[in-house]
């Protein structure tokens, strides 16, 4: 993946200045900074959804993304919910259910779940899909300190096992540490990443 950034801007106000940033597969970067930085506007860019700024872009075929909010279809069961959007069948989707410590719950509905165990479905859904590279948006916000340490524990252990790249946005230097991720920071009005 690369982004070679000139400018993004909303309105009259330059949101991100000019920023380079290359990741592919088995490299890990964290970009941290302060809220309103514009590190979300930075992560839909480097996933495609946000087109409307200046510069070049390329990005592997398979990119995929887990965000703060599990994102699950409440009308579905977990697998289907891995199954549907992986795009992989029912018996991938289980296994991979397994691999992230929910076998059992297959067949739960999300409102079935706790929050961590709907992270841990998003974290069997992005993997099933096999990325090249996986972004990640604060997925571990809003979780105890227990539960967020074995999910990032568990995102280690899948990044090692499937090779797949990893950028992740978060405010946590020490998820950077315990990912082993390169921390960038965002910082400045246009803000621009910088090493640490």
């Amino acid at each position: 993946m690369r982004l070679e950034l000139e400018a993004k801007s909303f309105g009259a106000q330059q949101i991100l200045g000019p920023l380079r940033l290359t990741l592919g597969r088995g490299e890990r970067v964290a970009i941290l900074g302060p809220s309103g930085v514009g590190k979300s506007t930075l992560l839909r860019i480097l996933l495609g959804l946000d087109r409307d700024w200046t510069g070049l872009r390329e990005a592997p075929e398979r990119l995929v993304a887990v965000f703060q909010e599990p994102l699950l279809l409440p009308w579905r069961d977990a697998t289907a919910n891995v199954a549907i959007a992986a795009g992989c069948d029912r018996a991938t989707a289980r296994a991979w259910i397994a691999r992230v410590g929910l076998a059992g719950h297959e067949s739960h509905y999300p409102r079935q779940l706790s929050l961590g165990q709907q992270r841990r479905l998003a974290l069997a859904r992005a993997f099933a899909a096999r990325p090249d590279i996986l972004l990640m948006d604060e997925p571990f916000a809003s979780l105890d300190a227990e539960t967020a340490a074995r999910m990032v524990a568990l995102t280690d252990a899948l990044l090692r096992a499937e090779g797949a790249g990893l950028l992740i946005v978060t405010h946590d230097p020490d998820e950077a540490v315990a990912l082993g991720a390169r921390p960038l920071h965002l910082a400045g009005r246009p803000a621009r990443l910088q090493k640490d």
